[in-house]
């Protein structure tokens, strides 16, 4: 494979990871919203998925990191 495709690959392979990072958040954000719309106690629960979503997303972001530095 050349230099171009390889290059090319890690570049769609990081905009994987971003979107993997953004969507964690978003799906907490979502899951939190759900639930105060279920039981009607805003904002308690976006907060909480917001915050569990980001924690997530960057315990993915370190585990990337660290798979792609044993390379």
């Amino acid at each position: 494979m050349s230099k171009y495709h390889e290059e090319i690959g890690r570049q769609v392979a990081a905009g994987v990871d971003s979107a993997s990072f953004f969507a964690t958040i978003m799906s907490g954000f979502a899951l939190g919203a759900l639930t105060d719309w279920w039981l009607n106690t805003k904002p308690l629960f976006i907060v909480i998925g917001i915050i569990a979503g980001s924690i997530i997303g960057f315990w993915r972001m370190w585990t990337i990191a660290v798979r792609d530095s044993d390379d």
